[in-house]
């Protein structure tokens, strides 16, 4: 769900004016090469030396009364109560952002939310991205709503910094993540003995667009980074993390925390 999508805080300040959250998943759809309004693809930026932009990875959310929400959304998806499920969504003004709030506000919370991861897909993938959720304990604030948040929650970023150094490369955000941990090892070649050639800290890492899964099933999947020593190599796909993409967000009222609204999901 996080993995080499564009940073939200970004895109917050150009979607004002065009809907009422920030489009947040929007480079997804760079990513995989879908026809987006305005966007020409460009030819991939050379490799070169960048300025390493520091990344504090998002920490877990600590309020008790989240994380027995998290639980009891857990329990919920094992048996897969739809009904249960229902009990844990607002009835109204949920909001389902893609390019703007497709929700359908005529119809309850639930109703919106089960189009969005698609819930009632035959092979149960709709529940599975509803367990991701109630595993992810990082979330963070929607800008300009309070009291809302979403999941997974965001890395901190210096958003001028990381601006700076999109335009230097002559990058897109979306081609853009940062490590799951110090010291990742980068290697020579798509294997997990080939010759480590570079390390990276704790910065954003230019992930290059000729990343593709293994010819093998088998086999583990790698991406292909350009480091900021000027390297190109590759790493494990599961030690990148993204700065975007698909995301829950929740609210407490009254009656204690709800899924109140989603960012992306099925194409509508």
């Amino acid at each position: 769900m996080r993995r080499f999508l564009i940073a939200s805080m970004l895109i917050v300040a150009a979607a004002a004016s065009t809907a009422l959250f920030p489009p947040r998943g929007w480079a997804q759809g760079q990513s995989e090469g879908l026809q987006l309004p305005g966007y020409k693809p460009l030819p991939p930026a050379p490799i070169k030396l960048y300025k390493p932009v520091a990344v504090t990875p998002p920490a877990a959310d600590s309020d008790p009364s989240f994380v027995a929400f998290r639980k009891n959304l857990g329990s919920v998806v094992v048996r897969k109560d739809k009904a249960a499920l229902a009990r844990l969504v607002v009835g109204q003004g949920f909001f389902w952002m893609q390019y703007n709030d497709v929700a359908d506000k005529d119809k309850p919370g639930i109703d919106n939310l089960a189009r969005a991861v698609a819930l009632d897909a035959k092979d149960g993938s709709g529940w599975e991205v509803l367990a991701g959720y109630a595993a992810e304990p990082t979330a963070s604030p929607l800008p300009g709503h309070a009291g809302v948040i979403c999941a997974p929650g965001g890395p901190s970023i210096d958003p001028e910094a990381f601006q700076a150094l999109v335009e230097e490369t002559r990058t897109g955000p979306g081609d853009w993540g940062y490590p799951a941990g110090d010291d990742v090892e980068v290697r020579s070649a798509a294997q997990p003995n080939a010759p480590v050639i570079d390390k990276l800290g704790m910065n954003l890492v230019r992930v290059l667009p000729d990343s593709a899964p293994p010819a093998n099933a088998d086999q583990p999947m790698f991406l292909h980074v350009a480091t900021p020593s000027g390297k190109s190599g590759f790493v494990p796909a599961e030690a990148i993390l993204g700065l975007g993409g698909d995301e829950m967000c929740y609210a407490k009222n009254a009656d204690g925390w709800k899924i109140t609204g989603y960012f992306g999901g099925a194409a509508e």
